[in-house]
């Protein structure tokens, strides 16, 4: 890895009911906490993560609003969703915590070709 490359980490899975939400957060705080710069593209269901409100998680899931309210402490302020993918949702911007930018499908398919290694989760 260069280190000028920034870690993509692509989150498609929604909050309850998978682990891989959590393990792509994990994955992005390891590479912060490495000096790595990390940016977090949600797509499809993995947006619902990016909800204030969200609903408890299955019995004995950790809820994942707590961890991604952490990941500005670890420089990690790249928080991505495709318009198209809010637009699909139904979910407006104000709906979502802070700090997250909307993107054009021109911006995503940017966003690919500019950043290496992708992780999917």
């Amino acid at each position: 890895m260069h280190e000028s490359e920034d870690l993509l980490v692509i989150i498609r899975h929604a909050p309850h009911n998978s682990n891989w939400l959590r393990e792509g957060l994990d994955a992005a705080l390891v590479g912060a906490a490495f000096g790595q710069s990390v940016r977090l593209l949600f797509m499809g269901q993995g947006a619902l993560a990016l909800c204030r409100e969200q609903q408890a998680g299955a019995p004995g899931q950790k809820a994942s609003l707590p961890t991604i309210d952490m990941l500005e402490m670890y420089d990690i302020d790249q928080l991505n969703v495709p318009q198209r993918v809010l637009d699909d949702l139904k979910l407006p911007l104000d709906a979502l915590v802070d700090g997250v930018t909307p993107l054009s499908e021109e911006q995503v398919k940017a966003l690919f070709s500019q950043n290496r290694p992708i992780l999917n989760f």
